[in-house]
């Protein structure tokens, strides 16, 4: 709650019995959004009241280590502290030997941070006042990494002023430094109502933090302490992925986002969001470079918190690819799931205890262990999100199936397994997120051993599609083109691959109910409660990405089904270089 507080000139000195200022909001506190409203809030009667919202005690245990530990392991030694309010983050940095300079906009905070300073182990606190929106004017020299602590940021009403002030901190920072900034889970409080277990931030008893009104634009809280005096502070609501999208637009590479310490959160959202944005620009990322631009955009995708759980608990859970309904209302899981036994049904009796399957774009691994559990094969997984791979992970251990199926941290486009060394290439709805299909194909035709099995689907464009025509669902899935039924069906006679009962099982309509259903779906679990697990402006643009995918589909300009070829007996070794579609 410390924003960029410029100085307020208080005549009111300490000890002196006139009454103390009051919070002035006027006639209609809830139009009060300016930015610079903060400096009338912090009043002195409310800032000496502050320690006893924190309680320095219980908030130092409920935060544990976590700020430290996380400075420490990026090598941090010098920090700026930017909203120190009452000194309790400058405070905790010191005694844990971090070089700190203390800088705030309110006089009054800084005076009673510099006393808390000498109170809390005798450290005497390096304190500048300052507006982040010049902070490069008011604090000199630059550090390993910029705190933002106490939701401070949200005192900022207008983006240019929030712009302005993530710029300034880019611009003090070290070519490698990070900015750790919180903020309160505005998405929840603005999307499900207001709960709080002040359970991290604010542990102090004798206070009730609740807010008193709630918009898009304001968030006014309202802070009750014992002695029945009452306070206020306005502030913008900052949704997490628009906060995210800010700090990548002023030139920040990297953002992690932990909710109330913990790194990945599902189940009830957090209080607090707490953001950590890298400046470095690495040239090698030893990650990413593994990986094409679309695949690695996919990867990135799959592995945010937001992906993870809205695919976990929406699309299927075991199986996130398109099903093969019965009827339309069908459940999302029962549908997926006999994707997946038609697929396997037309591998019989190729699939035996001795058959090594390689699965592509595994995703949490339903394919797999269904095929591990009922034909007894061994399944290589290869998957290029480590989130999801984790979850596979732990699914087939509770299933006892670990021994079966090896969990594969890949790209498709470049199989980590040798030539001619498995029996069945399987992969469901993934192909279309490579920028190389053709490079794909190639690297199946060289795993497989002569006269092995692929059986794969993928949303596609219908042979014939109009050029433009599909340009909303390219953007959304970030994408140049995508391949069609001729486009698979030309590569693979290439390769050396023969059609197998026709080689391509359309099922059109099947895409366009699966769509359907997945976005009936996610409005009903949103009227129960999602936005609480999954943020605002992803379940947006998912809604809006679905209606895409269904109207390409109804228009006949998407298509989907199953397709079944077999590698010729001299194998596809003598194709493989071929890596430009």
């Amino acid at each position: 709650m410390r924003g960029c507080r410029a100085g307020r000139d208080s005549s009111q000195p300490k000890g002196s019995s006139t009454v103390p200022p009051a919070q002035e909001f006027g006639d209609n506190p809830v139009g009060v959004r300016e930015t610079g409203h903060y400096t009338e809030e912090y009043v002195p009667s409310f800032v000496e009241k502050w320690d006893s919202l924190i309680d320095w005690e219980k908030r130092a245990e409920s935060e544990g280590n976590f700020f430290i530990d996380l400075l420490r392991k990026r090598g941090v030694k010098s920090v700026l502290d930017v909203a120190t309010g009452t000194g309790f983050h400058s405070v905790r940095l010191l005694s844990a030997g971090f070089e700190t300079v203390s800088a705030d906009g309110s006089a009054e905070m800084l005076a009673m941070a510099f006393e808390n300073g000498t109170k809390q182990g005798g450290h005497i606190l390096r304190v500048v006042q300052a507006d982040w929106r010049w902070l490069n004017r008011d604090v000199h020299g630059e550090y390993d990494a910029i705190v933002c602590l106490g939701n401070s940021f949200t005192h900022l009403f207008s983006e240019r002023d929030r712009r302005k002030a993530l710029a300034e901190f880019y611009a003090m920072l070290k070519h490698d430094g990070i900015l750790v900034l919180d903020q309160r889970n505005y998405d929840a409080i603005l999307d499900d109502g207001y709960t709080s277990k002040h359970t991290y931030y604010y542990c102090g008893d004798d206070v009730t933090v609740e807010p008193e009104y709630v918009d898009e634009g304001l968030c006014r809280m309202r802070y009750s302490f014992a002695d029945d005096s009452v306070y206020h502070l306005n502030m913008f609501p900052l949704r997490k992925e628009y906060a995210r999208r800010l700090m990548s637009d002023v030139g920040f590479q990297r953002i992690e986002t932990y909710g109330d310490f913990q790194h990945t959160y599902r189940g009830e959202e957090p209080d607090f969001l707490v953001h950590v944005a890298e400046k470095e620009y690495r040239m090698d990322d030893a990650e990413e470079a593994r990986y094409s631009g679309a695949v690695n955009t996919a990867r990135s995708y799959y592995n945010s918190s937001d992906a993870d759980t809205f695919y976990a608990t929406v699309w299927g859970g075991e199986d996130i690819h398109i099903g093969l309904y019965e009827s339309p209302g069908e459940p999302i899981a029962d549908a997926s799931a006999r994707t997946v036994r038609r697929m396997a049904s037309k591998l019989e009796p190729a699939l035996t205890p001795e058959s090594v399957v390689l699965d592509l774009g595994s995703g949490y691994g339903g394919s797999a262990r269904y095929l591990a559990e009922t034909y007894g094969c061994r399944v290589l997984a290869l998957n290029l999100s480590e989130v999801e791979n984790r979850r596979h992970k732990e699914l087939n251990s509770a299933r006892a199936l670990t021994g079966r199926i090896e969990v594969v941290d890949g790209s498709f486009e470049e199989i980590p397994y040798p030539d001619s060394s498995v029996d069945v290439v399987w992969s469901q709805d993934a192909f279309l997120h490579s920028g190389n299909r053709v490079q794909v194909l190639a690297e199946i035709a060289r795993v497989l051993r002569p006269g092995g099995r692929l059986i794969f689907t993928d949303p596609m464009a219908a042979d014939g599609c109009p050029a433009g025509v599909l340009q909303p669902v390219l953007d959304r899935i970030h994408l140049d083109d995508m391949g069609s039924p001729a486009f698979y069906t030309r590569e693979l006679t290439r390769l050396g691959f023969s059609p197998v009962d026709g080689g391509f099982e359309e099922h059109r309509g099947q895409l366009v109910t699966h769509y359907a259903r997945v976005l009936e779906e996610t409005g009903r679990q949103e009227a129960e409660g999602l936005a609480r697990k999954v943020s605002h402006d992803y379940l947006a643009q998912m809604k809006k990405g679905l209606g895409h995918w269904i109207d390409g589909g109804r228009e006949e300009h998407i298509t989907w089904g199953v397709f079944h070829f077999e590698l010729g007996d001299d194998g596809g070794a003598s194709t493989v270089g071929v890596n430009s579609e």
